[in-house]
């Protein structure tokens, strides 16, 4: 008869944002063994009494300073030997984060906190790059059934931004007419009254989401 596995549970977390067109992801240096040096993703081991929703959220918070924003659950990873300490399983989550709204203060056990694009990574600890990997694919997809890009915008923006987001992520240009009335025709939007400028071109209308911070499944 085997005997039953010994392991200790964590969370990993992959944070996404847009800065200046380009996907980045948040990554921290590891101040502690294993991988001290290293890049990885924020996230650390569940506490007791502690849920996992929970434990994602403080150890986001502890790492990287970033808190209130959405965080959600990815999948479990759990191969023998993805951590030199013995037997963990990571239930990793990706958080989407609007651009330059959050201020990044590395504490804990990280040495340094910063973005990179997603295009330009360092080689990553443990098995966080397999973790990024399907992180991006979900976020990726999600965007065709779902308003999920709209976390990644601050609360007033223009059609023209959230066209600029779903276009860095898919890594692929958009018709603009098209698009603009596909997302409409969604109704989760409405104007501000007010106007932006931008480059050379004539004010753009403002929007902000009826219902910020809820995830609207659109088929």
């Amino acid at each position: 008869m085997s005997m039953p596995a010994s392991f200790n549970v964590a969370t990993d977390i992959a944070v996404f944002t847009v800065r200046a067109d380009v996907l980045n992801v948040l990554l921290i240096e590891r101040a502690c063994q294993p991988y001290k040096g290293s890049w990885a993703l924020p996230g650390g081991f569940l506490t007791e009494n502690e849920g996992l929703d929970q434990c994602a959220a403080r150890e986001l918070t502890e790492e990287t300073g970033i808190s209130g924003v959405y965080l959600e659950q990815l999948g479990s990873f759990g191969n023998p030997g993805r951590d030199p300490r013995g037997g963990v399983v990571s239930v990793a989550y990706f958080a989407l984060v609007p651009a330059d709204e959050h201020t990044v203060e590395a504490a804990t056990d990280a040495a340094s906190a910063r973005w990179f694009a997603v295009d330009d990574l360092p080689e990553l600890a443990f098995d966080h790059a397999v973790i990024l990997q399907e992180a991006h694919a979900r976020m990726k997809a999600k965007l065709d059934y779902s308003t999920i890009a709209f976390c990644l915008l601050p609360q007033e923006f223009t059609l023209g931004n959230l066209q600029s987001v779903y276009e860095t992520i898919k890594a692929e240009p958009l018709d603009k007419r098209n698009f603009r009335k596909w997302v409409l025709a969604l109704d989760v939007l409405e104007e501000t009254g007010a106007k932006r400028i931008e480059g050379a071109h004539r004010p753009a209308k403002l929007y902000r989401e009826k219902s910020p911070g809820i995830i609207k499944i659109i088929r």
